[in-house]
């Protein structure tokens, strides 16, 4: 469940981004899981929120990864507001007895020093309320690195979506040998 950093934004195929990417590993592990991709490029934490009771009745996960705020933070939406839409969708997933792993986001600092940290304080005070993993910023690795990036300065390229897979494997990995939902 994210964003246009999930939906494979601005890519050829959706094939090329990393939950594809991370389906395709799945198998070659000997995982038995399928991956439903229920991103939405420009979504907020208040639409995925609205979305997210039919997506889970729907898909039944086993796991969620939650991955969104970024448009939030980018629309310079409350941050507590952000903070209470992903704490209810982390309730939601307990309720449908889901493992929950959540990806960190940040901002640039042109947002302002109170307004980032705050932003970057609600994903590890969400998982520490919750006790749910904390996967480091999705982009860890490739923001900061322009020859990764398309145009618009947000959203990797395609050659850059394994090394997003690569930030969210280690944390998601566990939650896979772990029984029952």
């Amino acid at each position: 469940m994210g964003d246009s950093l999930s939906a494979a934004y601005g890519l050829d195929s959706p094939s090329q981004g990393w939950v594809a990417l991370l389906e395709a590993k799945l198998k070659a592990r000997g995982y038995d899981y399928t991956v439903v991709n229920a991103s939405v490029s420009g979504e907020t934490s208040g639409g995925g929120l609205t979305r997210f009771p039919q997506a889970l009745g729907q898909a039944k996960p086993a796991i969620v990864i939650l991955e969104l705020g970024a448009n939030d933070g980018l629309r310079g939406l409350p941050v507590q507001e952000m903070r209470a839409n992903l704490g209810k969708m982390l309730g939601l997933a307990r309720e449908a007895r889901a493992r929950t792993l959540l990806v960190s986001m940040l901002l640039p600092p042109n947002y302002g020093k109170t307004y980032v940290q705050g932003f970057a304080a609600a994903y590890p005070a969400l998982a520490k309320h919750y006790k749910v993993p904390l996967a480091p910023f999705l982009l860890t690795g490739v923001a900061d690195h322009p020859e990764l990036m398309q145009a618009d300065g947000l959203h990797p390229l395609a050659k850059a979506e394994p090394r997003v897979l690569d930030n969210v494997w280690p944390v998601l990995e566990p939650l896979l040998h772990t029984q029952g939902k």
